[in-house]
């Protein structure tokens, strides 16, 4: 039976008290704030409670932000183990009852386990109606592990559906980490009650570190908007820095929302906005095993439930759906293993956004460009290179390409105002923009990437030790 407005309301503010009361606490305060404070770059000490020891943050990174309490669910975090060195590497999420889900997830051809255990439980019938746990690991991608990865995943969502007294199907699960190694699931087990005892509403920033691999920083996001009057909250978390490339930008995220909508309506709002969003970021070309997104929507806001794809009542919350998953996005971007320039990448003039957004991930992918850009070369010469080899569309007396403001070339040749000392210090800026105007149509598509450095070489050269 799911619980009227008044009781969501007066759920809601136990657990803000019982935020307040903890964070009145002298330890919990300064752990607050220290999660809390902006993010010091160029930092070179291991990292308190998350990711690779020894990684210096990206100079790209960007605070965690005040993400408040979300009604409908709880987070707690745990170091089972999966990680030789001191730091949570378990986190799970606690849904009310009621809560709707849809998920978006990797193309690539060798799923893992939890993978495939998500898409085989949203897609069966009634699928995503009534999610009450998300069990996610760091240290342990759990993929090409045959029947014992397959096993291990079933074996966690029925110790967890145990522990919450719901179905194994309403429990979904996400791992990240070494591929070929079978996940072992007693050390999730082991830590499940320590999970229940501190189950927390405002614990948005531990579950953001808990999720890391190569990630230098956590990354968050949170919107707001209103449906009916009500006051809708959308928050997120994600976690991914290399083997990062559309198709599911290899990554994983999650979304939650106080919003009360039906799963097929979350499904296609989800898929809406992945394409622009996290299937429109590239690190190194590498597409994932593992790349997962999962929107869950707790209905705690008090705002009526919302059943048809064409609700006009969506459109402020796609808003805020788009501004966290594009935050989100840029952050993987930003924390690309090694990089030093966030990049965007506009192709202009198109045939179809299909042939544009092929263009734009050409470009973003050439290791040619990326390494001009990491040693602030405008070598738009590259550029030309990695359009012309896409086979799409294309005419070459028109092209025209822009760094920022300055024009490189244009009508297919040099520009005649060409400055290379301009150029050259803009080269120099952390974020670059690219536009090529192809002069074969009126289509457009953005890609955002980032630098290639020897930081990538060396972080993937020991990925495992």
């Amino acid at each position: 039976m799911s619980r009227s407005p008044r009781q969501s309301r007066s759920a809601t503010s136990q657990k803000i008290e019982t935020a307040i009361e903890k964070a009145l606490d002298p330890l919990s305060a300064v752990i607050k704030r220290a999660t809390r404070a902006p993010v010091a770059t160029g930092a070179t000490a291991p990292l308190p409670a998350g990711g690779k020891p020894g990684l210096a943050i990206s100079p790209l990174a960007v605070p965690f932000p005040d993400i408040p309490p979300i009604g409908g669910v709880q987070i707690a975090t745990a170091r089972a183990g999966f990680y030789k060195h001191e730091r949570d590497d378990l986190v799970v999420f606690h849904f009310a009852r009621g809560t709707t889900c849809a998920g978006v997830f990797t193309r690539h051809k060798i799923g893992s386990a939890p993978v495939d255990w998500c898409k085989r439980q949203l897609g069966a019938q009634g699928g995503g109606e009534d999610v009450r746990a998300l069990v996610v690991n760091a240290g342990c991608a759990n993929a090409f592990t045959g029947k014992a990865g397959a096993d291990a995943a079933r074996r966690t969502a029925s110790e967890v559906a145990k522990r919450f007294g719901c179905r194994q199907r309403d429990v979904m699960l996400a791992s990240t980490g070494v591929i070929g190694v079978v996940l072992d699931d007693r050390k999730i087990n082991a830590r499940l009650h320590q999970i229940e005892e501190t189950l927390d509403a405002d614990a948005w920033a531990q579950a953001a570190r808990g999720i890391m691999t190569t990630d230098t920083f956590p990354k968050g996001s949170f919107a707001e908007c209103e449906i009916d009057g009500h006051t809708v909250r959308v928050a997120g978390i994600a976690k991914g820095s290399g083997m990062i490339a559309p198709d599911m930008a290899t990554m994983l995220a999650f979304i939650v929302t106080d919003a009360d909508i039906h799963p097929n309506v979350l499904r296609a709002m989800l898929g809406l906005h992945v394409r622009t969003t996290f299937n429109s970021v590239t690190v190194d070309g590498d597409t994932s095993t593992n790349d997962t997104c999962l929107l869950f929507a707790t209905g705690s806001s008090g705002a009526p439930r919302i059943g048809r794809v064409g609700d006009r009542r969506l459109k402020g919350f796609g808003a805020a759906l788009d501004r966290v998953m594009l935050d989100l996005a840029h952050q993987l971007v930003r924390d690309g293993e090694g990089a030093s320039k966030f990049v965007k990448i506009t192709v202009e003039g198109a045939e179809s956004p299909a042939s544009a957004r092929k263009l734009a991930k050409s470009i973003a992918d050439s290791p040619l460009v990326k390494t001009a850009i990491a040693g602030e070369d405008a070598n738009w010469g590259r550029v030309v290179m990695a359009v012309g080899k896409t086979e799409e569309a294309v005419d070459r007396d028109h092209l025209a390409i822009r760094f920022g403001p300055h024009v490189a070339a244009v009508d297919g040749a040099p520009s005649p105002n060409y400055d290379e000392a301009a150029m050259s210090a803009y080269m120099k800026n952390s974020e670059i923009e690219i536009t090529v105007d192809v002069g074969s149509g009126r289509a457009s598509a953005t890609v955002w990437t980032c630098d290639l450095t020897k930081g990538y070489i060396e972080i993937n050269g020991d990925y495992r030790s």
